[in-house]
């Protein structure tokens, strides 16, 4: 198997970006996104990210595999400290370690970074996102009930949470 490179994300990585995350919006609940990206959408999405606030890109081979990104947690001044992880994986590369080099590199920046917590909010039924997060040492602290509606049913969010040293 080759080798997972992790490195942050290029204007010119919107088009791969776009194809993972598209299926996610059109198949899945990895996402509560309805309308997909368009390209453009895409390269404004990775111009936005930067500094404390990166998406990061998983290759194998050079092709783009799986991408992540980790966000402001809410607006408010007193979330500065705490960020949201997101990770996406190709549909081809997923169980593969792909999710885990992505996450594992975005716990290294949050530290970096010194953030004090990282949170990620996952979709009923995303049970290999879970077991990541926990294998990442994430915490489940709780349970949104209902709090989403995709593909005609109302979805719970799993609650995880880390603690970053």
């Amino acid at each position: 198997m080759a080798a997972t490179v992790v490195r942050v994300a290029k204007v010119s990585d919107a088009e791969a970006l776009a194809d993972i995350y598209n299926h996610e919006v059109t198949t899945g609940t990895a996402t509560f996104d309805l309308v997909p990206r368009d390209v453009e959408d895409q390269r404004r999405w990775i111009t936005e990210r930067s500094g404390a606030y990166p998406a990061v890109v998983a290759e194998r081979d050079g092709v783009v595999v799986g991408f992540g990104s980790l966000s402001r947690y809410r607006d408010r001044p007193a979330y500065a400290t705490t960020v949201e992880d997101s990770v996406y994986v190709h549909d081809g590369h997923r169980g593969g370690g792909v999710g885990r080099a992505l996450l594992d590199d975005l716990v290294a920046r949050a530290q970096d970074h010194g953030f004090h917590t990282i949170v990620a909010r996952i979709a009923e039924g995303q049970e290999a996102s879970v077991a990541l997060h926990r294998a990442c040492g994430f915490e489940l602290v709780g349970v949104e009930r209902e709090i989403g509606r995709k593909f005609g049913r109302w979805l719970d969010v799993v609650v995880m949470q880390r603690m970053l040293g």
